[in-house]
């Protein structure tokens, strides 16, 4: 696999994972209340917290969180599916 190929995969699992991310919740504000609801709107945060550093001269901070739900794992899967059955 290329360098190029493998940059232009992981760009599409990332925009795939931020798109189903939003679909998800776009979906889940319009349904009633319910298992279908609550499936598309339920969402888990995973990552560490923002933490300041903070140096004499040099200040900075570092933290990273996921937002993960059900559209954006089953997204994300499809383009996995969509990329094994074209490129491999």
């Amino acid at each position: 696999m290329k360098k190029r190929e493998l940059g232009f995969i992981i760009v599409a699992l990332v925009l795939g994972a931020v798109l189903g991310g939003l679909v998800g919740e776009i979906v889940g504000t319009f349904l009633p209340d319910g298992g279908a609801k609550t499936l598309l709107s339920k969402s888990i945060v995973v990552g560490f917290d923002t933490t300041k550093v903070e140096f004499y001269a040099v200040s900075f901070t570092v933290g990273l969180m996921f937002k993960i739900n059900f559209m954006s794992v089953l997204v994300v899967l499809l383009v996995i599916v969509y990329f094994r059955w074209w490129y491999i």
